[in-house]
């Protein structure tokens, strides 16, 4: 996997920063963007100063916020330099996390342990993408048997687990 660090974490990367509060952002910054944001470079890490976060750029940097952090305020996050995982690889590093009691499903990098199923990261937007209608919509429902969350659950967690597309699953549970 590539190495990230000051001059190459945001050349089309995935990254969850997270927000910190006890950090006094320095007078002299190693970077600040036409946008704004503030970048200061550690060894370990980089924190980003900024009011935006989500698509920055080329790349998609989530900000794991406290519970009062409010969109478009300004926040600092940090992240390792191993937290960046690249985007545009044809390298599997994310897999999909479903909660089935909100309906939702989001994109995250593998961790050392998963085992769950990877996709890059093209693939796994798709899939949330296909995975959001199913929640949205229950019209498809209509023409199986059985209860929807049922449905639901059985179809998207093979759907996650699986290089099958979403058709192939449908028929297999006709």
């Amino acid at each position: 996997m590539k190495t990230y660090n000051k001059t190459n974490f945001f050349k089309h990367t995935f990254c969850e920063f997270k927000q910190v509060d006890d950090f006094d952002f320095p007078e002299e910054t190693n970077y600040k963007s036409k946008s704004e944001s503030m970048y200061f470079y550690t060894d370990e890490g980089v924190y980003r100063k900024s009011n935006h976060w989500g698509r920055v750029a080329n790349c998609r940097w989530k900000l794991i916020a406290n519970e009062d952090y409010k969109n478009q305020n300004i926040a600092i996050g940090f992240a390792k330099w191993v937290d960046f995982y690249p985007l545009t690889s044809t390298e599997k590093y994310f897999f999909i996390e479903v909660n089935f009691e909100d309906k939702t499903a989001k994109i995250q990098p593998k961790k050392e342990e998963a085992t769950n199923y990877l996709f890059t990261f093209s693939e796994a937007q798709k899939r949330i993408k296909q995975i959001t209608q199913l929640f949205k919509n229950d019209k498809w429902a209509n023409y199986f048997e059985g209860d929807l969350n049922d449905l639901q659950f059985h179809i998207i967690t093979e759907y996650i687990n699986s290089t099958k597309t979403l058709q192939e699953i449908k028929l297999a549970h006709k």
